[in-house]
């Protein structure tokens, strides 16, 4: 268990608010002030070569972490911004201790019990929440991995669930499948054109 010899800071970040399906993760982490991992970066500046290996780097020597996520069906009901948020209150109550004090990328918090900074582009700037966007963004791609084996048509494995040309046109082709947002317009406007 960790001393008050230190102000235990616990960074959060999400990964995966623009993509038109897929869960929404967040990550949490404590980093072990006596041990350095080089290299920690806003996740969407790595390789992904370079953010699995820090993956690894951070769950081996932080000094604590955690990843939660909320699904497409919070994502539909609470909207993004508010299942995101979800997932991060959810990473937090995951800690195997307590900080001090937690930093959110951005500038909305999740709700709770503890003193909570947000900090705009928070995930270049403070390495806490640089690690927590790597282990948020490694998951929620192992996930959209996952999810590929099971609706192969989408190309999940390549867009990640992403709105991007080809994931327009399986949209079109296939339909929406269970694990795509239908509160999202593109998703919405092609379900009502298949009602019509």
């Amino acid at each position: 268990m960790p001393t008050g010899k230190f102000h235990w800071i616990c960074g959060v970040d999400e990964a995966g608010r623009g993509p038109l399906a897929g869960p929404v993760f967040a990550a949490c982490v404590v980093l072990n002030p006596v041990y350095k991992i080089e290299g920690l970066a806003d996740s969407k500046k790595l390789s992904e070569k370079n953010r699995d290996r820090l993956a690894f780097a951070i769950k081996a020597h932080a000094m604590a972490w955690a990843i939660a996520s909320a699904s497409v069906d919070e994502i539909d009901r609470l909207n993004i911004l508010q299942a995101s948020l979800l997932a991060m209150q959810r990473a937090v109550e995951n800690l195997s201790f307590t900080p001090d004090e937690v930093v959110v990328d951005g500038t909305h918090s999740p709700h709770l019990n503890l003193p909570v900074r947000t900090i705009i582009r928070g995930d270049s700037l403070v390495p806490e929440i640089s690690a927590a966007s790597i282990l948020a963004k490694t998951a929620r791609d192992a996930e959209m991995l996952r999810l590929h084996q099971h609706f192969p048509h989408y190309g999940f494995d390549r867009h990640k669930g992403y709105p991007t040309a080809a994931h327009i046109l399986a949209l079109q082709q296939h339909g929406a499948s269970s694990v795509h947002r239908r509160s999202f317009a593109p998703v919405r406007k092609l379900i009502m054109k298949c009602a019509l």
